[in-house]
């Protein structure tokens, strides 16, 4: 969604520049600031509706009408949220730029909603998934990415983004670039390697001599995000699984899978890029009991010493 033609310079304007302060100073991603955009143009829109003309009227009754409104058009929770978060975040902005003395939005939130838990592949799942015996470039291409995206743990956006310097196969390694520009350094498994060097020996039949992208399409150019979850999907299909296959769930069974293997959550949570632990501790089924069982034997303040048993 555009930000709406009818509405008042002011709000156009505000929004356009907090757009280019996303992009310029946080540098965020084209997917982020589209969902921004698409939030605030959401929010101007029923501004208008309640003969609001400028960001500097908005106060916090507004805010919570904001949601009142949404909530009776029948938005769900998590829209709802994603909604107000965006107008937190510009609101903070309108502080730092003085056209708000505090934020209304601050105190607002949401209807509760529940969190579904991301569901995995178990292991045999995956070996179905993967088990592809078609030898033509765009086959080889899907299987390399299958197996890169389980065996590093990688988001879409970090997959997509990859550039053939990026792969490091005498180390054994794969630099991405995460959230917030940051870089991380990660492990990759034989089978992935053996597969990304199969693509790369037909790469050539899809990708132009200049073309920096590790992963292309039959367009010769960057695979997009949508490509990517178009094949997974259509290769889960093909597999006959019973569940659908999309990126997500390739970087959820890797973390699954990595976390009852070794049970090593802050490694878990390095290898994912998460900066939050309890991120990691949702993202990977854990119960509580868990983590305060490992907490009770390992942490040096949460032990008894015997003389006080």
């Amino acid at each position: 969604m555009a930000t709406p033609d009818l509405a008042p310079p002011q709000l156009v304007v505000a929004i356009t520049d907090f757009l280019d302060y996303l992009r310029v100073e946080r540098q965020l991603s084209p997917h982020t600031l589209d969902n921004y955009r698409r939030h605030l143009a959401a929010m101007s829109e029923q501004l208008i509706e309640l003969q609001l003309s400028d960001w500097r009227q908005l106060s916090v009754s507004h805010a919570r009408g904001l949601a009142t409104r949404m909530h009776k058009q029948g938005l769900s929770p998590r829209s709802i949220a994603a909604r107000l978060s965006a107008l937190r975040s510009f609101c903070d902005w309108l502080v730092l730029t003085g056209m708000l003395a505090a934020n209304p939005a601050k105190g607002v939130s949401a209807p509760k909603q529940g969190r579904p838990l991301p569901k995995n592949l178990d292991v045999d799942e995956l070996h179905q998934l993967m088990n592809l015996d078609e030898a033509d470039p765009l086959a080889v291409r899907d299987r390399a990415i299958m197996e890169l995206m389980y065996s590093s743990g990688l988001r879409l956006a970090e997959l997509v983004a990859l550039n053939l310097g990026d792969v490091q196969f005498a180390e054994r390694q794969v630099r991405v670039i995460g959230k917030g520009n940051k870089e991380r350094i990660l492990p990759v498994g034989r089978m992935a390697l053996d597969w990304l060097q199969q693509w790369l020996s037909v790469r050539g039949e899809l990708a132009g001599p200049d073309e920096p992208a590790l992963f292309v399409s039959k367009q010769r150019r960057r695979i997009t995000h949508r490509s990517v979850q178009l094949r997974l999907a259509k290769r889960g299909q093909q597999q006959a699984l019973s569940s659908h296959v999309h990126p997500h769930k390739l970087r959820h069974s890797f973390a699954t899978h990595m976390l009852e293997s070794s049970g090593d959550l802050r490694a878990v949570q390095e290898l994912l890029g998460h900066a939050d632990l309890a991120t990691t501790q949702i993202y990977t089924h854990l119960d509580f009991q868990h983590l305060a069982n490992a907490y009770d034997q390992a942490h040096p303040r949460a032990r008894r010493r015997e003389d006080e048993e």
